[in-house]
């Protein structure tokens, strides 16, 4: 083969390697959805919201043990993190809940660098948030009217006796089975509560930790397990979330 001949063959590599190059396709762009609200936002801590466009947002934040599958023709409500649909007993008197394990929070400096993953009682210390006279919350009369078993007796004790709210003390009405099992307990039959359990804006899972971390402060700092984190707020004027990290490296 003479140099004329390699010369043509190794130009004709050159070119076909270059073509290949320019048509090659170029990295996907994010996908971004602007929105505007009509009313600015008043929280993102699911048991101090009073609006809907903060129930908007932390439902995409925090996950609830449910979700509706609105494709389905009628609408039907599925699991989200929960394991299956609850099991009830005593005429609906007694809920019995599995959650899935492996369910990790999104990173935050509350959990000091370590995976956090969700568990049952994280929904007990959520629900009973909302009792807690401090935080005043706007959801209370209707969870109240539950009558979920000594619940109310717990917010009571602290209001008689002016002290703080006893996260610590077991109540019969919600409380953790094992690790991944929750029970709720009711005075009356309520065949209704799994709409209740619909969402992440309402009873969505709240690590206590980070509560304790921020303080006061925590209606500012939004973190769940759910597929979005709270990437940048400046009050009223923007709100980014951006996908959960913890989530793209599940799927990886």
């Amino acid at each position: 083969m003479n140099q004329r001949i390699c010369l043509g063959l190794l130009l004709a590599c050159v070119c076909t390697l270059t073509q290949g190059e320019q048509a090659a396709p170029k990295p996907p762009t994010k996908k971004i959805l602007h929105y505007a609200f009509e009313a600015a936002e008043s929280s993102f801590d699911p048991a101090q919201i009073s609006d809907i466009y903060s129930s908007t947002i932390v439902s995409h934040i925090f996950d609830g043990l449910y979700d509706y599958d609105y494709l389905a023709r009628p609408f039907k409500i599925r699991p989200n993190v929960a394991l299956g649909m609850p099991e009830t007993a005593e005429n609906f008197k007694v809920w019995i809940i599995r959650i899935r394990p492996g369910i990790y929070f999104a990173d935050d400096p509350a959990f000091q660098g370590q995976r956090r993953e969700l568990v049952a009682q994280d929904f007990v210390y959520s629900f009973k948030r909302y009792f807690d006279p401090a935080l005043k919350s706007p959801s209370y009369t209707s969870l109240a009217e539950l009558g979920v078993l000594g619940m109310e007796e717990l917010r009571q004790k602290a209001l008689k006796h002016k002290q703080a709210f006893n996260y610590d003390e077991e109540v019969l009405g919600v409380r953790t089975l094992d690790r991944y099992t929750l029970k709720f307990e009711f005075k009356a039959p309520r065949p209704r509560f799994l709409y209740t359990l619909v969402g992440g804006d309402g009873l969505g899972a709240m690590a206590r930790e980070v509560v304790e971390f921020y303080g006061e402060k925590i209606s500012e700092h939004p973190v769940g397990t759910g597929p979005f984190k709270l990437a940048e707020w400046r009050r009223s004027s923007l709100i980014r979330l951006e996908k959960n990290p913890v989530l793209l490296d599940l799927d990886n």
